[in-house]
């Protein structure tokens, strides 16, 4: 296994890092998990890069990146799901929304099996590249947020604190639905470019 496929690895334990942080839910959770994503989104970027620089692509790296990166996100969005700030309604982020992108995952991952099992390398287009890259960053600035809410902003004092949990949800919400919508359309864009697969 080379150095690539070792960072890649290293996603998978992050995204049961983050599990186990949220399942813990002490004081500095919040934080650490914020810690752990920012570190699993560096290395999505330094292992593509070595792969693609000096250690070359390799059909184990090819399949572990895109599921390494699924599983790290739905890690972080069921986690959402699970979160109830105080002052706030309901979850940090609608389950339907959540349902909604990991439809979208799991039919991509079918269309890759059924076009590796044909022989096929059908890796992913811009839409698909710029889906991650929002959703990675909606993680980060909910993590950000929590982190804020649950562990720096008493930590200064800070008295409103229950007026920027109104803040963060209404803006889970609405980051989460524009997420949604862009996942869904990358999907379209996806199995319209490869249909042939799924006449096959």
């Amino acid at each position: 296994m080379n150095l690539p496929n070792v960072l890649t690895a290293f996603r998978l334990l992050a995204a049961g890092i983050l599990l186990a942080l949220f399942a813990h839910g002490g004081p500095w959770t919040a934080t650490a998990a914020c810690g752990v994503f920012i570190a699993a989104a560096i290395s999505d970027w330094l292992d593509g890069y070595l792969a693609r620089s000096s250690h070359g692509v390799t059909t184990l790296g090819q399949l572990l990146d895109p599921l390494a990166d699924k599983v790290l996100v739905c890690a972080a969005l069921v986690s959402f799901v699970e979160i109830r700030l105080p002052d706030a309604d309901g979850p940090l982020l609608p389950a339907w929304i959540v349902v909604l992108i990991l439809t979208r995952e799991f039919l991509i991952t079918g269309l890759r099996v059924l076009a590796m099992k044909a022989g096929r390398d059908i890796s992913a287009g811009a839409w698909g590249k710029h889906k991650t890259f929002w959703q990675m960053g909606m993680i980060l600035a909910l993590l950000i947020a929590l982190a804020l809410l649950k562990d720096w902003l008493p930590r200064w004092g800070v008295q409103e604190v229950p007026v920027w949990t109104r803040y963060v949800v209404q803006g889970a919400y609405w980051m989460g639905l524009a997420v949604a919508l862009l996942t869904v359309l990358s999907g379209v864009v996806y199995v319209r470019a490869h249909r042939d697969v799924w006449r096959a």
